[in-house]
């Protein structure tokens, strides 16, 4: 039957002839990106930062950071207002006194984000606990995700700080 003929049949008779939206399921539409669809990359450029006084996580690679237009070799403690230099090889070396640093900020952080490189990593859990008995949560996560957690929180106005090893092998926007 045309469409235009059901057009002009009621809602039971269009029912009755099976067309004009009725009948089984039609899956006409994609469930799954096409083959040009897996290989595009996304691109996000920040166009002016909320504050000058923010840290923002720009990229990173097995090298190090850039934070805020800032390259930073190697492991890094980025604070809430300023960027060090992290005296940690890897994550074996996250000790009381490696941690130390963020407890002794002020004003307090709410939040210490740990990017344990290229995976995450388990730390002793007395270190974890100390932290949280100084009233700050930590996040521990690999670096990848460790950056985005870091300028999710300083974005939503959170006073954050992060503890950074770069991951091995890998490129992201630097």
């Amino acid at each position: 039957m045309a469409v235009a003929a059901l057009r002009l049949l009621g809602p039971a008779a269009r029912r009755a002839a099976g067309g004009y939206g009725y009948g089984p399921p039609c899956r006409a539409h994609r469930l799954t990106p096409a083959d040009d669809e897996l290989y595009q990359r996304t691109r996000v450029t920040v166009l002016e930062p909320e504050s000058p006084n923010t840290m923002f996580i720009e990229g990173y690679s097995s090298r190090g950071f850039t934070i805020s237009g800032n390259l930073v070799v190697g492991p890094c403690a980025v604070l809430p207002r300023t960027i060090l230099q992290w005296n940690v090889g890897s994550y074996k070396d996250i000790s009381h006194e490696s941690l130390s640093l963020f407890r002794l900020l002020e004003p307090q952080i709410e939040i210490l984000v740990l990017g344990t490189g290229d995976r995450v990593e388990r730390l002793h859990p007395a270190m974890l606990k100390h932290m949280r008995e100084s009233g700050i949560a930590v996040e521990v996560q690999d670096t990848p995700n460790a950056c985005a957690t870091f300028n999710f929180l300083t974005s939503e106005k959170r006073v954050a700080a992060a503890g950074l090893i770069p991951p091995r092998g890998t490129y992201t926007g630097m």
